[in-house]
């Protein structure tokens, strides 16, 4: 789970909307209250699906699609938490909702009642559900056993860190400097645009810039979208592309990408 301090809460926005990837064990022959563990068994099933019928469900499950999302789920029903309602024994219908599921892999099959997929997907998508609709897709049921999230944006599994190496109460603790990183990596997928001393001036006092004479820019880029406007090595904000003009939507307190004494995510 990225963390963010300062000023690279800005960030935190574009994080969340990134592409992220996960690795989850489905357990085959029950499905559960909250579609994992935790919950209750309210079904079971002694059918047990090849692998081929496991590979063969996923295609119609990737892509753009309509996901049912769990009952034990965040979602907002008349203003109460799903999860309260369903814990609360009244358990709301929740309709489908779109989804963008880049790609499934079944990874590993250990026994016949489990199976190991990898997944890379686009924001709200709930692994729970996709696990159950694998299992639904197979003419049985089944939960998630185990659920890693290895990638989250710009930011993999390989560069977590543990709390215990966060503890300062002991001669063997890490400063937390030691892993901070800066702003330049969680904005890594925005592409950036110079911009002169003026012109970044002009961006954080909330003026907008012409880009009449950048027509290559005009060419690449559509209404909309998102760039970095940066004044050397320094960033100055994120900007939007609008009829021609970059206009300042997130403005950042003035550091060099680098320095690690400020604006770290």
């Amino acid at each position: 789970m990225p963390v963010a301090f300062g000023q690279a809460t800005k960030t935190i926005p574009y994080i969340m909307d990134a592409t992220k990837r996960y690795r989850f064990t489905l357990y085959l022959g029950e499905s559960r209250t909250t579609d994992d563990r935790e919950g209750e068994v309210v079904a079971t099933s002694e059918h047990r699906p090849s692998d081929e019928a496991l590979r063969a469900a996923l295609p119609a499950l990737t892509g753009d699609i309509m996901q049912v999302p769990p009952v034990y789920s965040a979602l907002k029903v008349d203003g109460a938490r799903s999860y309260d309602l369903a814990r609360a024994g009244k358990p709301p219908e929740l309709p489908p909702r779109p989804a963008r599921v880049d790609s499934i892999i079944m990874v590993d099959r250990p026994d016949r009642d489990h199976a190991i997929f990898e997944v890379q997907s686009g924001k709200g998508v709930y692994m729970r559900s996709l696990a159950r609709d694998i299992a639904l897709a197979c003419d049985t049921v089944g939960h998630i056993a185990v659920l890693r999230r290895t990638k989250c944006g710009p930011f993999e599994e390989k560069h977590a860190i543990t709390l215990d190496k966060l503890v300062q109460n002991d001669d063997k603790a890490v400063a937390l400097s030691a892993f901070l990183r800066p702003v330049s990596t969680a904005l890594a997928d925005i592409p950036a645009l110079a911009v002169t001393a003026a012109e970044a001036q002009a961006l954080r006092f909330g003026q907008s810039l012409a880009l009449d004479e950048r027509l290559d820019l005009m060419l690449t880029m559509q209404d909309g979208d998102v760039l970095q406007a940066q004044d050397g090595k320094c960033l100055v904000g994120l900007c939007r592309l609008q009829e021609g003009r970059l206009k300042p939507i997130r403005i950042f307190e003035s550091f060099k990408y680098g320095d690690r004494d400020v604006d770290y995510s």
